[in-house]
């Protein structure tokens, strides 16, 4: 399963603490198949983004379902480097429902 990663367009900065290409090379280390989507470097340009994810910052990792995955590029490369990156495609558990409150007495 490919996914996408939306990205900022700088791709030659391959520095270790830039959030885009910490992902990337997760991505690139666990063999997972992505294409890039290059967007604007101003935050104020990134309505496409803003539409797609609920916010403004990159990276962002779009699944083919069309779900999201957005987290500090940290704790996305942990996510992605230790094979659980497709886990945060999968549906949210459900939640219980509520406890039933205890009857009132009278």
């Amino acid at each position: 399963m490919a996914v996408k990663l939306h990205r900022c367009s700088n791709e030659w900065v391959k520095l270790n603490g830039h959030p885009c290409w910490r992902v990337q090379k997760a991505l690139n280390e666990a063999g997972v198949e992505y294409t890039i989507v290059k967007g604007p470097l101003l935050k104020g340009k990134r309505d496409a983004l803003e539409q797609l994810s609920g916010q403004r910052s990159y990276p962002v990792i779009e699944f083919e379902d069309g779900k999201v995955y957005r987290e500090e590029s940290s704790k996305m490369a942990e996510t992605i480097a230790s094979g659980h990156l497709m886990d945060k495609d999968a549906p949210a558990a459900a939640e219980p429902p509520p406890a039933a409150e205890p009857p009132v007495e009278s």
